[in-house]
């Protein structure tokens, strides 16, 4: 009656097993330090970055407590927050503008942990402390720059159907086409209407002009200021995600703000240094009729810039850019025909257009391709022009590694922003106004559980003992749930879990009253305990039911810490049915269902009304019924 099978001692002992591991990494806490991530594609993060770092904080006599080289960078750690801050000014000085060096705090688990995947929680900003802001995106920026991508597809256009036309202007809301006489003008609407569903086209005449003028409409504007809301934030998780930071939370708020919050970051420079990391393509013409040893003498050509070819020599190139990165469709890390590491692109269909028109009328030529990141231009490659390339697809190949193939695919994917964004609101966490809201809501929890027990233990006496235990487990399962999750746990979060200790003690005494009223009925002991668990699960099941959907309801419409509480609440809900009706059977089993003969139970005072003067077998003497009289 009262026996588990072995399996389902199995399944709890693996489950507390499993809790226990996961949970550990978050009792070791976490150490200051400093994080060295390549600023450029160019530059990278090998072990020779890693010897470097090491006999720069060497000759500085800053001795880390570990060290170690990932995908992204070299991380440091210290023992304390002023040698970390003395480490990043004395690496930043060494390694100078090429690489960022950056705050950062790095849990201690220790590597076995970290082998199985056992990891802590993340911690949101205000437990673990970090920057916050606040950005606005500039939907009139916005507007304007898809103004200049139309602008550049209607001279294609037009250029490449032969349509005359004697000025092309751009001021902030128009396109202003101007021609000579009507026929070219009804030419080139009836074209534009064609290819540009967008636009809306309307002629006027000026002296002995006649202009066409296009401006967007109210649909495709509204289109792409949301657009390009959702581009920036894809593009700056893109950016983030690249420094590794640890659960980033980057979200819309409102029509054309972002909020950008970065746990663990404690540089706010640093963290507007990562916001604006970017980088982007451009396609220009090399000069080759220009005179390039007056350029390296100083004398740059009007017009021309100059470069210098990676792996190769100066190179003068031409200012005028006729592709740029906004075109790319998607970029990809593979290989070229040489089996040498390339990244691979794919163009839209204005872009191809401009691609397949510029390598047809430049057959011999060089072509330059400029990777721009942090306003700092380098010529990836300068092929030489062999014939006309269609398709929209492009290679870029030139003495790169795999890893900074993949790199630049990556950033180019991200792309620049679609729109400029300003920070207007800029706020940073400390670290130990973190740790203080950690020690809050952490005695906060301890003591509403110490409570309880002892109101339990007190009351319902072994019984309780067993609820107690189970509501170990529960809280020992959760946290360990979390951490298998990578859930982000914020101060809401913690709230969550105080308040799930007092919902899950519920289903306890919910069962223990149970089994009361069955040994107050007459019922055998061991008949009690099997009643009390199977008539307490339904009504156990249907209010944890009412609560985990009020929990799905906050995560579906809640935003922000309303998610993080509701996360928190539902898993809760999950561990404390399994812990209070489960692993509190399984622990009564073990104590009482291997006795045949169970004269008493430890459950407490069991009352009973006056008339039923008669003691039930089974219960102790502690446990006789008191005579209620009335007046």
């Amino acid at each position: 009656m009262n026996r588990y099978p072995a399996w389902k001692y199995l399944i709890i002992a693996v489950s507390i097993l499993l809790g226990l591991l996961y949970t550990l990494p978050n009792f070791y806490g976490e150490s200051p330090a400093v994080q060295v991530s390549p600023l450029r594609t160019a530059a990278k993060a090998d072990t020779a970055l890693l010897q470097r770092v090491e006999e720069s904080l060497k000759k500085a006599n800053l001795l880390p407590t570990g060290m170690f080289l990932e995908a992204g960078g070299v991380k440091v750690r210290f023992a304390d927050t002023d040698t970390q801050i003395k480490a990043k000014d004395t690496l930043q000085s060494v390694l100078g503008n090429s690489y960022m060096v950056a705050l950062n705090l790095l849990p201690n688990s220790p590597q076995w942990l970290t082998s199985i995947g056992a990891l802590p929680m993340y911690l949101g900003l205000d437990l673990r402390g970090g920057v916050h802001f606040m950005l606005q995106v500039d939907m009139h920026g916005a507007l304007s720059k898809a103004l200049d991508r139309f602008s550049a597809d209607i001279r294609s256009s037009l250029r490449e159907q032969k349509i005359q036309y004697i000025g092309l202007d751009k001021d902030s809301s128009m396109i202003t086409v101007k021609f000579r006489d009507p026929e070219s003008r009804a030419k080139a609407e009836a074209e534009i209407k064609k290819t540009y569903a967008d636009l809306s086209l309307r002629e006027q005449s000026v002296r002995d002009e006649f202009h066409l003028t296009a401006t967007l409409k109210p649909e495709a504007q509204k289109l792409i200021q949301d657009t390009a809301v959702q581009q920036n934030i894809t593009t700056l998780r893109n950016r983030v995600n690249e420094l590794g930071v640890a659960e980033p939370i980057i979200q819309q708020a409102g029509a054309d703000r972002v909020v950008v919050q970065l746990p663990g970051v404690q540089d706010t420079a640093k963290a507007k240094d990562i916001l604006g990391r970017t980088a982007t393509l451009e396609v220009r013409m090399v000069d080759e009729e220009r005179d390039l040893a007056a350029a390296l003498r100083g004398q740059v050509p009007f017009g021309t810039e100059l470069y210098n070819e990676r792996g190769g020599g100066p190179l003068l190139v031409k200012k005028q850019v006729v592709l740029t990165g906004d075109r790319i469709n998607d970029a990809q890390a593979g290989f070229d025909s040489n089996n040498q590491p390339a990244v691979h692109l794919n163009l839209d269909n204005n872009g191809a257009r401009i691609f397949r028109q510029l390598t047809r009328d430049n057959v011999g030529k060089r072509m330059a391709i400029l990777l721009i990141e942090k306003n700092q231009a380098e010529v990836v490659t300068a092929p030489v022009i062999r014939e006309e390339i269609g398709g929209g697809r492009v290679q870029i190949s030139g003495r790169m590694s795999t890893e900074e193939a993949r790199d630049v695919a990556l950033l180019l994917r991200a792309g620049a922003l679609a729109a400029p964004m300003d920070i207007i609101e800029e706020r940073t966490v400390g670290p130990s106004l973190g740790a203080d809201n950690i020690a809050r809501g952490f005695n906060s929890t301890l003591y509403g559980f110490l409570a309880i027990a002892i109101f339990m233990m007190a009351y319902y006496l072994m019984f309780g003992v067993i609820s107690v235990m189970a509501l170990g487990v529960n809280l020992l399962l959760l946290i360990g749930l979390l951490s298998i999750l990578q859930a982000t746990l914020t101060l809401p979060g913690m709230a969550a879990i105080a308040l799930t200790i007092g919902m899950a003690i519920d289903a306890n005494v919910l069962i223990n009253e149970r089994v009361r009223d069955e040994l107050r009925n007459g019922m055998s002991p061991q008949a009690a305990i099997n009643a009390g668990y199977e008539r307490a699960f339904g009504t156990i099941l249907d209010s944890n039911i009412t609560t985990l959907i009020a929990g799905i309801a906050l995560f579906a419409f809640g935003s922000g810490p309303i998610k993080g509480f509701a996360v928190v609440l539902c898993l809760g809900i999950l561990t404390s049915v399994f812990s209070a009706v489960m692993v509190s059977r399984g622990l009564v089993n073990l104590m009482y269902g291997s006795r045949r003969k169970l004269d008493k139970v430890s459950i407490g005072q069991v009352w009973k009304p006056v008339s039923e003067q008669a003691p039930t077998p089974g219960m102790s003497g502690a446990q006789r019924p008191a005579r209620l009289k009335s007046k």
